[in-house]
């Protein structure tokens, strides 16, 4: 098939930017024409996902299945959401669309099955998503060897995050990057990057490690889902 994809984005604004991009740059395409039709619901309105995980705030169960719908209405043929942590309400937001919608978490646990299979990755992620056990479930089901950081250092992660979402470019990553030391001590292999603002902090700070990207994992999913071909596997 050659469909449309739709992007239930606002989880932020970069990092449905940053989804878009890679989505434009890794379909194989020589032209405009070439290129797949994307729709972007921008939904900034979207409840802090962590906020209600850890601390009961607002609900955005709802939002999500309003984004969802509104992009099967313009005519979406599948649904990706660049937010790891948003894939804690997944389940209850699909009971109310009609098409297909990629699961962010199971497309990289397949991803990292065949790139890691045996062998300790790390996950860097939000309190939300840590505290919402997706990735622990998902991973369990692929035999997969999940390390977190300890729960004092969680806040570091968090740091960068949120400052990634604020636009600043001026974080001091230090504390971050003893997050990162202590995981490769424990022999972690590899970083998942489990919030989308993070390939974008990884990018901007030039952090060399050995990462998995969801959203560029999310990325190439959708292109070969509405049947067309990545520009370069190795990328």
């Amino acid at each position: 098939m050659m469909g449309t994809i739709g992007i239930l984005g606002g989880m932020g604004p970069l990092a449905t930017v940053d989804i878009f991009n890679k989505i434009i740059t890794l379909t194989e395409a020589n032209s405009d024409n070439e290129h797949i039709e994307i729709i972007v619901d921008n939904n900034t309105r979207i409840p802090d996902r962590t906020n209600h995980i850890i601390n009961n705030g607002e609900n955005p169960t709802n939002y999500l299945i309003k984004s969802a719908i509104r992009l099967e209405m313009m005519g979406a043929d599948v649904i990706i959401m660049p937010c790891n942590t948003a894939h804690y309400f997944y389940d209850e937001v699909v009971k109310y669309i009609d098409i297909p919608f990629l699961n962010m978490i199971v497309e990289t646990a397949k991803e990292t099955e065949k790139l890691y299979s045996g062998k300790k990755v790390g996950l860097l992620a939000t309190a939300g998503t840590y505290n919402s056990g997706i990735y622990d479930k998902v991973f369990s089901e692929y035999g997969l060897e999940l390390i977190k950081p300890d729960s004092d250092k969680m806040k570091y992660i968090m740091d960068l995050i949120y400052g990634i979402k604020s636009g600043r470019s001026d974080i001091d990553i230090t504390n971050f990057h003893t997050v990162l030391q202590d995981l490769k001590e424990q022999e972690v292999e590899a970083f998942i990057l489990g919030c989308t603002e993070l390939p974008i902090a990884f990018e901007m700070f030039d952090i060399n490690e050995k990462y998995i990207d969801p959203t560029k994992i999310l990325a190439r999913s959708s292109i070969k889902y509405v049947g067309r071909k990545i520009r370069n596997e190795s990328i």
